[in-house]
Parts: structure tokens; sequence; C-alpha cells
């Protein structure tokens, strides 16, 4: 992370504390600041820099040195004061703080734990004879603010021990992904703006009264007041006993690790998992396990001396919006793409944020030129979330809407969340072509761009039926395609007439399905005039497919209808057909698990794939590893749960890998597997 410039006169001193401040009061309020965290960080850490050349003109309202940087108060007092914690930006400041820690001891720190640093807010929870009578906000770590109010809305925080105990519980309070989204939808329902991110939605909801709706929390334990001293992992494992939900729950549990090196590791382990976890985290902190280490160190005003938090580069950021552009897909939908001014999240500059469609635009009330939170998780796709609607100047301008087709100039068709342009996929025939050509569908070698462009612009094809209807004379009338070409081509379209029906239906490109979507709609039916035939009860019996979704499918069959007229009377698509395998109930959606069920060496298995193949898979791309799984009678899956039995891990397998091992899943070789399912490979 780089630092701001440590101000260089005490004017700018000045404005740096006041920018602090603001930034702090409004974060602590209810999320909406207009800087990023690691646009906080390196102001404060600015600050502290000139504070300490300059002594005698240090601030007594300064951010530096006081918990939550001094803008949160309250009215409850607490029982023992809830300190923040320092922070480490580096490995090499992590390795510093804990040589200054066991100076301090005068031995060895005893043991570390390291956990996720949850992006929430701090609350301390009172039980009385076991039975929670209050709850109370951080705030300046001295007092805070009764929230009991909004406690029967805490998922985590039990009403009740499963001990008649007097102590107080703390821990934090947070949005998961789900519950975020969940609540943006909640809040737009009832007329109200979006949510910014997931901390702001957390700071309001645990404030507001009088609602009416009621918005979810999730509540994460992580220590208590009251009972004897115990090592902060026993404690957390007595939490659990006790009821309340912990991080040991999720895949970036808290473990114990002896040495340092260790502890690094498994910070790497954790921020691997941060794009997979279904909350955010900012961090991961380090603590002296042992209590008599902690007790040893003590604290200072505003932090455990025994504890830190190692910062991960923030996923959200703020930036400007300039301009949104409108581009047209392969099927014909017209999505909206923010422009930014470049900002750096998450470790990536972005320039590009999607906006998901124009009823998402309008619900959020995003302005050319507005302030607009940013976020970035991994590999997820750059979203704008929320705009600083404080920050406006009047300057900025309505996003406008397009009228026609940004791309043919044609009608759209407005009744969907989701614009389309009427032609539907005859607006870009081109990228259809293209995709329907690939390696994981038709695999139609020599069809690419260039010649997917000539084709179309020739008045040739128009869809993919027409692709088996060309003959060599026509190709031969192409720029460039001479008489070899033009009969590798035809032979290349002659073999994909008989690909898996899975990979025919795919290469249809109908919207609300793809690759593993396509195998589950071809194992279930088993051929296309059965798939044309099932109407929306049917086609939601489909593993993973909802009422929802099942409409839009038949919606587009029946679009389809010409083209898949004409795909049978070609024979395309027939000549491979596959067994009726309905998913079984215990299929998990959520996973993307396939519903295929065939018996073989991976019969009940549910399998993810990941990392670069090598060996004897080394040339299979990531759909055909599926598609060998399931021949082998597996349940292909895209993510690692608690459902998920095996792993294949290739070179660079990443944060699935991690999450495997947490779970305790069986992990093998790409040269393990090949052996394993040597019967089905084709």
């Amino acid at each position: 992370m780089k630092d701001a410039a440590v101000p260089a006169s005490p004017t700018a001193y000045a404005d740096a504390v006041d920018t602090a401040l603001a930034a702090a009061g409004a974060y602590y309020a209810d999320g909406a600041t207009a800087l990023g965290d690691d646009e906080y960080d390196a102001l404060l850490r600015a600050i502290e820099a000139y504070e300490r050349v300059h002594p005698e003109q240090v601030r007594p309202d300064s951010p530096t040195g006081k918990v939550a940087g001094g803008a949160a108060v309250g009215d409850v007092p607490h029982s023992v004061p809830m300190l923040s914690l320092d922070n480490a930006f580096s490995a090499e400041e992590l390795a510093a703080w804990a040589a200054g820690l066991e100076r301090r001891l005068g031995r060895p720190v005893r043991g570390w734990c390291v956990e996720p640093k949850l992006d929430g807010l701090d609350v301390a929870a009172l039980y009385r004879a076991g039975r929670l009578v209050q709850l109370v906000t951080r705030s300046d770590g001295l007092a805070g603010e009764d929230i009991t109010h909004a406690a029967d809305a805490v998922l985590g925080l039990p009403e009740r021990l499963a001990e008649p105990l007097d102590v107080e519980l703390r821990g934090e309070v947070l949005l998961t992904q789900e519950q975020f989204e969940r609540a943006n939808e909640l809040r737009t329902a009832h007329g109200a703006t979006p949510f910014a991110n997931p901390r702001n939605g957390a700071a309001g909801t645990l404030r507001a009264k009088d609602r009416a709706y009621r918005v979810e929390l999730t509540f994460f334990g992580y220590g208590a007041v009251g009972p004897q001293a115990l090592d902060h992992t026993e404690l957390l494992e007595l939490l659990a006993r006790w009821g309340a939900n912990t991080a040991a729950s999720t895949a970036a549990r808290p473990v114990r690790r002896a040495e340092l090196s260790e502890v690094q590791q498994r910070i790497e382990e954790i921020a691997a998992l941060r794009a997979t976890l279904p909350f955010g985290i900012d961090g991961i902190v380090v603590k002296a396990d042992a209590a008599g280490d902690q007790e040893q160190a003590g604290s200072g005003s505003r932090a455990p001396r025994w504890a830190i938090a190692y910062k991960l580069p923030a996923v959200h950021q703020v930036t400007r919006l300039l301009e949104v552009e409108w581009n047209v897909g392969r099927t014909g939908v017209i999505a909206p793409r923010a422009v930014l001014e470049p900002v750096v999240v998450d470790g990536v500059t972005v320039t590009y944020a999607t906006l998901h469609n124009p009823a998402d635009i309008t619900r959020r009330d995003l302005m050319i030129g507005d302030r607009v939170f940013v976020h970035r998780a991994g590999d997820v796709i750059p979203r704008v979330e929320a705009p600083l609607v404080a920050e406006r100047t009047g300057a900025e301008q309505p996003i406008v809407f397009p009228a026609t087709c940004p791309r043919c100039g044609d009608a759209i068709d407005t009744s969907q969340q989701r614009w389309r342009c009427v032609r539907g996929r005859g607006c870009q025939a081109v990228a259809s072509i293209r995709y329907a050509a690939g390696r994981d569908q038709l695999d139609i070698e020599g069809l690419g761009g260039t010649r997917a462009v000539q084709l179309v612009e020739a008045g040739l094809v128009a869809d993919l039926a027409d692709l088996f209807t060309l003959t060599r004379e026509q190709l031969l009338t192409l720029e460039r395609m001479g008489d070899t070409s033009a009969d590798n081509l035809i032979a290349a379209i002659e073999a994909a007439r008989s690909r898996p029906l899975n990979r025919v239906f795919c290469a249809l490109g109908v919207r609300g399905t793809g690759r593993t979507m396509s195998r589950r709609i071809a194992a279930h039916f088993g051929s296309m005039a059965a798939i044309r035939a099932a109407d929306a009860a049917t086609l939601a019996t489909v593993d993973g497919i909802g009422a929802e979704k099942a409409q839009l499918i038949v919606t587009e069959l029946a679009e389809l209808a010409p083209v898949l007229e004409r795909l049978l009377a070609q024979q395309v698509g027939t000549a491979v057909t596959e067994p009726t395998a309905p998913a079984p109930a215990t299929a998990d959606p959520a996973d993307g698990t396939s519903g295929q069920a065939a018996a073989g060496p991976l019969s009940g298995q549910a399998v993810v794939v990941t990392g670069s193949m090598t060996g004897a898979l080394a040339e299979l791309s990531r759909n055909e590893m599926n598609e060998l799984v399931e021949r082998a009678g597996g349940k292909a899956s895209s993510s690692v749960s608690k459902r998920t039995t095996l792993l294949v891990a290739g070179e660079k397998a990443g944060s699935k890998r991690a999450k495997a091992e947490e779970l305790g899943i069986t992990i093998v070789t790409p040269e393990e597997f090949a052996a394993l399912v040597a019967a089905h490979l084709l």
C-alpha cells in the first residue's frame, strides 16, 4: 500500500486531521465514508509521521492513538475497555511487531492464533443467567451505543446460552454477501437507497429502529469477559459450546501455530480464501494465544500489545464515475458498463465495472460525475455499489439510457430488467457463431473471428443452423479462402454434426444456461426433441433450474424453434444422445454440481477441478475435464464446499486447494486422477 504524503506544514497537517476525522465519523456512523480503507490507513500513517516530528503541534482531537479514531461515542460504559488493533501491512512489519512482543516478554511467545479479521462492527453482548439482556456497540472503546433492539435479527448470537452464566460475549456483527444483497432488495422495495457496501449496511441496520422490514445479520464471537483466563483458541471453543457462532464454522477458521513462519503461511492461506468466503474480511488477526502471554504483555490505551491486524488490500474503494457505455452481448442483451477514474482495488487497477442493468442504475440513483464505491474481490468482476450522494456538487449529470440498440439502431425490448435488442441473436450474429464454434461447444477448427465476420457479412450465415448448409463453392467465394482451407472447414463442420447433445445445446447459447447447465439438461432429457417438448414445470425439475430460470429457457427455446427444426433436419446433435439421468435429490445447486449420476469409479463423488492439468490431462479444457468426471460417474462442481468429496489439484491450484485442505477433502494430482478414470479417457 502506498502511503499518503506526510503533511508539509501545520496547515496541511490540520487539513489531514480534519479529513481523517470526517472520514472516521462517517465510517463509524453508517460506513458511508468518502475514503477507501487503504486511503484512510495511509492518511493516518502520514498524520502519525508528522506528529512524531512535531509533537508540540499534536491536536487534542487527532485520531491517532484513539479507538475508532475518536469518532465514535456511546453512553453505555463497557465493563472492560474494547480496544482497537494496531496494523501491519507486510511480512516485515509483522515480524518486527512479533520481535518487539518477545522482547517485552523476555522469551519466545508460546504460540500464535491466526484468525480472519471480519469486516463488520464490534459489539458486546451481556448475558445474565445465560439470557441475553443487552447488546452494545464498541464506539470509543470506553462506552457504546445500546442496540439491543436489533439483537433478534442477529443470527449466531444466541438468545440463551447453553449454560446459565453471567458473561459478556464480544464479537463482530456483519452482513454476509447473501444478507447484503437481500437487504438491498428489501430497501429498494421500500423506496430506500441501497447500502453502499456490507459494512455500511451492518452499521445502518444495527442502529435503525421501527423499520417496516427486517434485515438479518450474522454474529461471529471472538472473545468474552467473565470466564477464567483461557488460551485464545480454548476460549473460541468455549464460545461455540455456549452456542455462539465463531469463525471456526468457516473455511478461514482460527488455528494455532507455533512459529512465525507458520503464521505467515496461514495468513497467505486465508488471503487466498478471501474471494470464496461468504462474508468480507479486511485482514488477518495474529494473537499471542497463551493467556499468560497476553496478561504479561498487557495493553496500551488504544490496542493490546499481544495482537495485531495484518491488513489486506481493500476490496472497496472510492472513485469517480466518468461515463456509462452500453454494450450488446451475443444474445442481444444490452449491458451498461461504468467507465471509472482509474483506482487500485485489491491490488488491481480498475477502470471499468459492471452496472448490471438499467433498473439497477435507477435503484442506485447513479449519476455521471458521482463519487462511487467500487467493489472487487479476487477474480470477481468489479462492480459499482453506490454513489456518495452527500458529496454531490450539482455538476453531476443523469445517465442517459439508449433509445435504440447501440449496435444496430433497431428497437429495444425493455419489458425485462435486462434490456435486449429486438433482433436478439441476430444483432450479434458474429459473436454467436464464434461462441458456437468454440472448443467447448462444436469445436469447429478454422472458424475463428475473421471467418465468422466474412460468413455473416457475405450473407452466408445468420445463425448456427446455417453453418451446416455451407458448401465448398460458397466458401471459395470468400477472400483468402483456398481449396485446402475450404476442404478443411467443410470437414470440421461435418465432424461437428456428431458432437454430443450437451455440446450442441450449449452452442445454441440459451440464456440462463452454460456448459455445466447444458450437461445437466442433456443428461436429464437425453435428446433435443425431449428438451424442446419440455414445459417450464418439467425443466424446473433439473438440478439447479428453478421456476424463474425454467420460464426463461422455455422462452428462449421458443425463440430458437426455427433453428432447432433446421438442426434436427440436418441431423446435428442426434448422432450421439445421452441417457436420461434425473438429478438426485441430494444435489447441491449452489455448488454447480451436475445431476448426472452414472456408475463408474467416481460414483457418488462430487469433484472439483482446479489449476493447470498435466500428464494425460494436459490437453483437456476445463469443460472436457468436467465431462470426464461425469462419464466416470461423478458430479462436476465449480466450487469447493462441504459437499465436495474430491479435488483434482493441478499447478497453481490456489484458493480452492486451500479451502479443500481446510475442509479435509481428498486431494489428488492430475496424474493420480488420470489413473483413476483411465477407462473413461477418450
